[in-house]
C-alpha cells in the first residue's frame, strides 16, 4: 500500500516537491538479488504502458516531471520505470484518478483542509489513506473524513496481523485479519428454545 497522490498545504509544498523528487531520484533500480538494488521491475508489459500513459497523460497537458518520467536507458532490459514525481497536475489527471500500481508520485498542493477530503473521496478507490500532522484533532477528523478502508496517522505501517486489512469502494469488501477478518469465516447462526 503505497501511497499515489500526495496533497501538501501551500506554504509546504515547493519544498516538499524539490525533497520528495531528490529522494526519488537517488532510488536505485535493478535485480531483485542484487543488494544495491532499492526497486525492482514492474510486473509485465502491460503494466508498463499503463504507467507510461498516466505519466504522458499531465505530461501533455502542463503537468511538470520533477523526477523520473520514463525507462532508465541503463535498463533498457524487462519493465524498469523510474521513480516518478509529478507536480502541477489538472484535477481531471489519470495519476490522481486511478490506482497506478507503479513508482508515481503525484503531488498536489491544497489551501484549506477540505478541499484535501473533497478530492481524496471523489476517488473511486479507498484502499487506504495516510495523514500526517501534529494536531490530534485534525488526526481524528481525518480519519473519521477519508472514505478509506484504513487511515494511517503518521505512518505508512497498516499490516497487522491483529488488525482488520481491508478496502471500501472500488476496493475491495470484507477484511481479513484481526477478529474482523474472521467473521467471512463463520456461519451466525440464532437458536432460541421456547419453553
Amino acid at each position: 500500500m503505497t501511497p499515489d497522490r500526495f496533497y501538501i498545504r501551500e506554504s509546504l509544498y515547493d519544498s516538499f516537491s524539490q525533497g520528495f523528487a531528490a529522494r526519488a531520484q537517488k532510488i536505485k533500480l535493478g535485480h531483485g538479488l542484487y543488494e544495491s538494488t532499492q526497486m525492482g521491475p514492474l510486473i509485465n508489459r502491460r503494466r508498463m504502458s499503463a504507467i507510461e500513459d498516466v505519466v504522458a497523460d499531465p505530461r501533455d497537458r502542463g503537468g511538470k516531471i520533477l523526477a523520473g518520467g520514463k525507462r532508465p536507458a541503463e535498463l533498457n532490459a524487462g519493465f524498469f520505470f523510474e521513480p516518478t514525481v509529478i507536480t502541477g497536475l489538472p484535477d481531471d489527471a489519470k495519476a490522481l484518478a486511478d490506482e497506478n500500481f507503479g513508482p508515481i508520485a503525484a503531488i498536489t498542493s491544497f489551501a484549506h483542509v477540505d478541499e484535501v477530503f473533497e478530492w481524496a473521496n471523489a476517488s473511486e478507490m479507498g484502499l487506504s489513506a495516510y495523514v500526517f500532522t501534529q494536531d490530534a484533532k485534525r488526526a481524528r477528523e481525518a480519519a473519521a473524513r477519508l472514505e478509506a478502508g484504513m487511515v494511517g496517522v503518521n505512518s505508512f505501517a497498516l499490516a497487522a496481523a491483529e488488525a482488520p486489512f481491508g478496502g471500501i469502494k472500488a476496493s475491495g469488501m470484507g477484511r481479513e485479519g484481526g477478529s474482523e477478518g474472521i467473521l467471512d469465516y463463520t456461519n451466525v447462526k440464532l437458536s432460541q428454545m421456547m419453553a
